[in-house]
């Protein structure tokens, strides 16, 4: 389904739904009975675990749903839009009944929102308690019932239901069948040995479960609303007594709660309801043991590691290393008359200028990510930093390899006149030298390897960077062990540029991944992750020009001075966040209409839902755009928000008065005294409502 025609039905099911909900229009099944009764895509109806209930006793009872195929209700927090079933009886002075429990919910994508709820069937118990005064013989319990029913549209329905029980001595019948298992599945306490603590960071929440055994799979689920990103991915980290879960904090909470509430699901069967006050702090991602919930997993550290070895080794094919390779094999074989002893001792140190260099590299590096996260900015995956930082630098290295440049000529300059000392010296100067030559020609397998290793802590970081660093010395610290090995070496030649050029490719690919991750990180609307993804594509543009600058000017310090103030224009162009224009919504009433319109002030008023999806469409994509808030605060509009997610006969009259019966309806009404209402489409454009402000409204 296109976005445009999903978002027609979108509308016309807030209309349906908002038109169904004032208490007059709303259509009632059942007859008072337990039921089943027949709505729109379900049947509802009262069970019980049995037809009598004693004095001073209890009884298990619930209200089931059975949903038609695809179609679901909702859980106790819906998730981005929705309503939870509800029950109000008219009971007996004897008999009280408990709260609505709600089994394990599950996570319902819808478009880029997510719901919380259920589909198929679900059945919610209730537990009936019996005073001791309540006289033997038959009562009668009523019920009202209401919920929202949804699939790409929303349905309300409302049911009379009711029981016919006895009250007699005797001992409460248990549960079975269907309602026995719905009790199994409402979560409760995790085991007195478990324990459960939050840690808030800027971004997200750490919830960590320790069962004492491992745990695969986990989901949270919050009871209170607008803590997380519902759509954002959860990922899991399994430990070796329990698990631990990355949620993603919601982007408008300002502050962090106090404590966080909410179900901890590990499987459909096994959840608990958790709480933990909320530490602040940050929590750095368990090693090789990260992954989105129901993935397969990810890069392990032993992966990384023979990854940097691997790519290490296919370094010294590059035509920017090979060279030395061959010059320090040609060397082999014109001192093959000296000790084999000597012979490997150079080829030792050789290695040992290598990983003396990467060494100071890595070094550089960790001091770099330790600043970042002092400052806030982490060099983490899940940071939006570290991922455009990232991009921009394999972007930058992937143009290299094409051939638009060539990078480090001062620095190999400077590494050949070391390299040409005599001895030992040297050997490991020419490990220097191979290191600086390499750094600008990343090899494949290298990239994933690379940027984990800048995510996990320094001791792993040390030991990737050393594998890579091996895997440069290795061909030649074979070659001292066996010099006449030398023989098989291919002469340089166009097949080293060639080759070079094709591992530009996967970087390149990396690029696209990481643009896509970086836009991914910023929300869950599709505005927010287009406009940063526009701002590191304009970042890859200026990194461009620097490779031009580089190209067109070879081994010039202005070159590179240019080519420096362009990356870092870069950096900050793909960091670049607007500043938040939205504006402040009053709360609808009469008399702030009045009063805004007695005043001389255009208003602007929506009639909006939380239930309504397009209503929450309209709001984001084109109510909080830059150019609409912008006329909004030009033109000193008042804005009211007439919230509908409750019946209000207030909110209803004026909607009557405009012959509409439901939301999303938008009006504007102009500043001149008696001016009648100009009432909009349904589905908003930012042409449209621009439009309309500059038609009711004067600068």
């Amino acid at each position: 389904m296109n976005q445009m025609k999903l978002r027609q039905n979108l509308a016309a099911a807030c209309l349906f739904l908002a038109a169904l909900t004032a208490p007059a229009q709303l259509p009632v099944v059942g007859d008072g009975g337990p039921g089943p009764a027949k709505a729109q895509h379900l049947t509802v109806e009262l069970v019980t675990a049995s037809s009598t209930i004693a004095p001073g006793g209890t009884l298990q009872a619930g209200l089931a749903f059975t949903l038609d195929p695809q179609w679901h209700v909702y859980w106790a927090n819906a998730g981005d839009a929705g309503l939870p079933p509800r029950i109000a009886w008219t009971l007996p002075s004897a008999i009280s009944a408990g709260p609505l429990q709600f089994p394990i919910p599950t996570r319902l994508p819808n478009g880029p929102l997510m719901d919380f709820g259920y589909q198929d069937a679900v059945i919610f118990p209730i537990q009936l308690t019996a005073a001791k005064s309540l006289k033997t013989g038959k009562v009668h319990l009523d019920a009202q019932v209401s919920w929202l029913v949804c699939r790409e549209v929303c349905i309300p329905g409302k049911a009379h239901l009711g029981l016919d029980l006895t009250s007699a001595p005797g001992t409460p019948g248990q549960p079975t069948g269907a309602l026995a298992n719905a009790l199994k599945l409402i979560p409760g306490p995790p085991p007195a040995a478990a324990k459960f603590t939050v840690i808030g960071g800027k971004s997200d929440f750490v919830l960590t479960l320790i069962t004492g055994q491992k745990e695969n799979n986990a989901e949270f689920y919050p009871f209170d609303p607008d803590e997380i990103v519902n759509a954002a991915p959860q990922t899991i980290e399994p430990l070796p007594d329990g698990i631990r879960l990355r949620v993603k904090r919601a982007e408008d909470l300002a502050k962090l709660p106090a404590q966080l509430h909410g179900v901890f699901k590990l499987s459909s069967t096994v959840a608990y309801d958790v709480t933990a006050p909320v530490t602040p702090g940050e929590v750095a991602p368990a090693v090789g043991t990260s992954k989105p919930a129901g993935s397969s997993g990810g890069i392990t550290v032993i992966t990384a590691i023979g990854l940097a070895f691997l790519g290490g080794i296919i370094l010294n094919l590059m035509p920017c290393v090979f060279p030395v390779l061959f010059l320090k094999g040609l060397a082999l074989v014109q001192s093959s008359g000296e000790e084999r002893s000597r012979l490997r001792s150079h080829g030792l140190v050789y290695t040992l200028g290598i990983l003396v260099s990467f060494w100071i590299i890595v070094a550089v590096l960790l001091a770099l990510r330790a600043g970042g996260a002092q400052a806030g900015w982490g060099f983490q995956l899940q940071s939006p930093a570290f991922i455009a930082v990232l991009s921009l630098g394999i972007f930058f290295f992937a143009l290299s390899l094409a051939g638009q440049f060539e990078l480090g000529l001062s620095f190999t300059s400077v590494g050949g006149n070391l390299a040409k000392k005599q001895g030992f010296a040297g050997s490991f100067f020419t490990g220097v030298l191979a290191t600086i030559v390499a750094t600008p020609c990343t090899a494949p397998l290298m990239g994933a390897a690379i940027g984990f290793a800048l995510a996990q802590p320094s001791g792993i970081t040390f030991a990737v960077f050393t594998a890579l660093g091996l895997g440069l010395a290795t061909p030649y610290l074979l070659l001292s062990f066996q010099p006449a090995w030398t023989r098989i070496l291919p002469r340089p030649g166009q097949w080293m540029e060639t080759l070079k050029q094709l591992t530009s490719v996967p970087l390149f690919a990396t690029v696209i991944w990481l643009t896509w991750l970086y836009g991914r990180l910023y929300g869950t609307t599709t505005s927010q992750g287009l406009d940063h993804m526009a701002y590191l594509l304009g970042g890859f543009l200026l990194i461009a020009i620097a490779g031009w600058a580089l190209s067109r000017w070879p081994a010039r310090w202005g070159s590179a001075i240019a080519a420096v103030i362009l990356g870092a224009a870069a950096i900050a162009m793909s960091l670049y966040t607007p500043k938040d224009t939205t504006l402040v919504w009053q709360p609808y009433s009469q008399q702030a209409l009045d009063q805004a319109r007695s005043d001389g002030h255009p208003v602007f008023i929506d009639f909006t839902a939380a239930w309504c999806l397009s209503c929450q469409v309209n709001e984001r994509l084109v109510l909080r755009s830059a150019e609409v808030q912008r006329e909004f605060a030009d033109r000193k509009i008042t804005l009211l928000k007439a919230d509908w997610t409750q019946y209000d006969p207030e909110i209803t009259k004026e909607l009557a008065s405009l012959h509409r019966s439901g939301v999303p309806t938008y009006v504007i009404y102009p500043s001149s005294p008696g001016a009648a209402a100009d009432v909009l489409p349904e589905l908003l454009t930012k042409e449209v409502v621009l439009t309309a402000i500059a038609r009711n409204t004067a600068k």
